[in-house]
């Protein structure tokens, strides 16, 4: 079985570097997809409660029968629920059918509704009770997490955001692994758009490996957690032995040139979607 890499997050606990996202799939295709991903080695899941398929995440690992200490298993906090975060982490857990989650995350800011600093606390207590292994954020920027940091205890062990070759955010990568904070990437692939550009297309070649097999290669090298999603057994497969891809300094610095300000999600300065 393919071995992935572990990071170890500033309170210690390890994390599974290529994980398997679960972003817009459908809930009732999300527990065949995930027990495909299982199946195929992958032991990091991410999903989240604005997704509306921790369900089908939870029947996938029931039906595993995998020891649990194997998984590491990440959901975050809705937007429109940062003033009921305790109530809505009970949710979380009971949907997922685990006493016990990995990692829970603040999805978005929403600076607009000014609520992720009292959120951010619940999620303290929930780690402090022991219903969370670690907590972290998502789509935090710089001037987010340096609020956080001064008006609460406990650092968040992850920031996870967009990134990938035509979005780097490498001002808030920087600040983020500055203060600790381990990186993760979200929509690595660009949604698919990055796996067509010729310079990607030229090191798959080079290396009889995929597009997506490249840029997570990518990702790994920079030491970053990636979390990429599939539906298709094949990619699923695939996507899992990027981690045996080793590129060349050279296709590195080709890959880093690839920066285009090509967001493909929502700006975190702005972004105010409070019904996820």
């Amino acid at each position: 079985m393919t071995t992935v890499p572990t990071v170890t997050l500033n309170n210690g606990v390890s994390i599974p570097q290529l994980g398997f996202g679960v972003f817009q799939v459908p809930a009732d295709e999300t527990q065949r997809a995930v027990e495909t991903a299982l199946q195929a080695g992958y032991r990091h899941i991410d999903t989240a409660a604005a997704y509306r398929n921790e369900a089908g995440v939870g029947a996938a690992i029931a039906a595993a029968g995998l020891p649990r200490e194997e998984l590491f298993i990440t959901t975050k906090l809705r937007n429109g629920e940062q003033a009921t975060a305790a109530e809505a982490f009970e949710a979380s857990r009971q949907a997922l059918g685990l006493e016990v989650i990995d990692l829970y995350l603040i999805h978005w800011p929403v600076p607009s509704q000014d609520k992720y600093i009292d959120a951010w606390k619940a999620l303290e207590k929930i780690y402090a009770d022991g219903g969370a292994r670690a907590i972290g954020v998502s789509n935090f920027l710089p001037e987010h997490l340096e609020r956080l940091l001064a008006a609460t205890d406990v650092l968040p062990t992850v920031n996870q955001i967009e990134v990938h070759p035509t979005f780097q955010q490498r001002e808030l990568a920087a600040a983020t692994r500055d203060a600790g904070i381990a990186v993760e990437a979200y929509s690595p692939l660009g949604q698919g758009a990055d796996l067509t550009d010729p310079a990607v297309l030229a090191i798959a070649q080079a290396h009889d490996a995929t597009p997506a097999q490249v840029v997570l290669a990518w990702h790994l090298a920079a030491g970053t957690i990636v979390i990429p999603k599939s539906v298709d057994p094949q990619r699923i497969a695939q996507n899992l032995a990027a981690v045996d891809v080793r590129l060349t300094d050279a296709e590195i610095e080709s890959l880093n040139g690839l920066e285009a300000g090509a967001r493909t999600g929502a700006d975190p300065a702005t972004a105010a979607f409070t019904q996820m």
